[in-house]
């Protein structure tokens, strides 16, 4: 039995229109010790390649995130082999709000340090106590609290695009980023203020609250199961949506429609635009946001610089991209962000 992804991507999606079948795209995570995790990565690998599971999985001593891809007809099977996991028996899916059959086109089960990169030690917080778990009508009365202070905790290029109303969005590009300053501009409500906390699934709220709360916090507050199950409720239950904008998501999809609202801007031309990009230029890729009008100026590009390089022949591309390592890179202008 393989037990890593040996298709390409443009072979996957062939192998995903030629089935014609619908897929649902999913998340779950859970804090648990895990001892061999090998053994149980390996034995997720084979279960889901069952199923034919696409998606990104990291395990870690400290737990599981998951985020799947795998056909409609399969999800039954999924909760089956899931809750043969006994600490995972009766967990909450996370489904998605849109699906789209090509938002994931590998199945990665990676083996980490921690499931959430937090820039913690073990002793920073105790995962037993964490905030209060909110429903989706319990949070938006405290949202709307005078002695509330909503805290978006997610990445600054998240919240560009969407947010709830009048939370607070840290200048951050990392998760573990987010936590010492959050800390030191809040300190002196510990005690008289409610700390409200929001993420897409649930997974950064449960460590940022534990942390908070090891540092004195008193009133500390969570949405369950985050945006992603915000919005299942807001829908199954005719409840008011506090939430503006789109969510961002990290798969192919990009993000996914929670309201009409359009409340960022392209980062070229500065029109209303809520699509994010990575930019053309393979030496580049830059995550930015681009509307269409600029798309076709800039060749999907984030610079007439990278455009350029672009438009020269591929041979030509390499040669230039050679010996230089690619990073992660994300637009900085992001970070301006007005609240609505």
């Amino acid at each position: 039995m393989e037990l890593y992804n040996k298709l390409s991507k443009k072979e996957r999606i062939k192998l995903i229109k030629k089935a014609g079948e619908k897929r649902f795209t999913l998340s779950f995570y859970k804090y648990h010790s895990i001892k061999n995790l090998e053994i149980f990565r390996n034995f997720l690998f084979i279960e889901l390649t069952k199923l034919d599971t696409l998606g990104r999985i990291y395990v870690a001593k400290e737990g599981i995130n998951a985020q799947l891809s795998l056909p409609s007809k399969n999800i039954d099977k999924l909760k089956s082999v899931i809750d043969d996991i006994y600490f995972l028996n009766n967990i909450r899916l996370n489904i998605a709000v849109e699906h789209d059959n090509e938002s994931f086109l590998k199945l990665k089960i990676k083996i980490r340090d921690k499931i959430v990169a937090d820039g913690l030690s073990n002793s920073d917080y105790d995962l037993k106590k964490n905030g209060q778990h909110l429903n989706a009508k319990q949070f938006n009365k405290l949202l709307e609290h005078e002695k509330t202070i909503t805290i978006d905790m997610r990445n600054h290029y998240e919240s560009e695009i969407g947010h709830f109303k009048g939370a607070e969005l840290p200048d951050v590009d990392t998760f573990r980023e987010s936590l010492p300053i959050i800390n030191k501009k809040y300190k002196e409500h510990k005690v008289k203020k409610n700390i409200l906390m929001y993420c897409t699934g649930g997974i950064r709220c449960e460590k940022a609250s534990a942390f908070l709360i090891k540092n004195g916090y008193k009133n500390v507050y969570q949405l369950e199961g985050g945006i992603i199950e915000y919005t299942r409720q807001i829908k199954k239950y005719n409840i008011e949506n506090k939430f503006v904008g789109k969510n961002f998501v990290f798969d192919n999809r990009r993000a996914e429609k929670i309201s009409d609202q359009i409340i960022s801007f392209c980062h070229q031309c500065g029109e209303k635009c809520d699509n994010h990009v990575n930019c053309n230029n393979e030496a580049c890729h830059l995550l930015f946001l681009q509307c269409e009008i600029c798309c076709k100026k800039y060749s999907g590009c984030c610079s007439s610089d990278c455009k350029e390089i672009y438009e020269l022949p591929i041979e030509e591309q390499k040669q230039l991209r050679k010996g230089k390592r690619n990073s992660n890179k994300i637009f900085k202008k992001g970070r301006f962000i007005q609240k609505v």
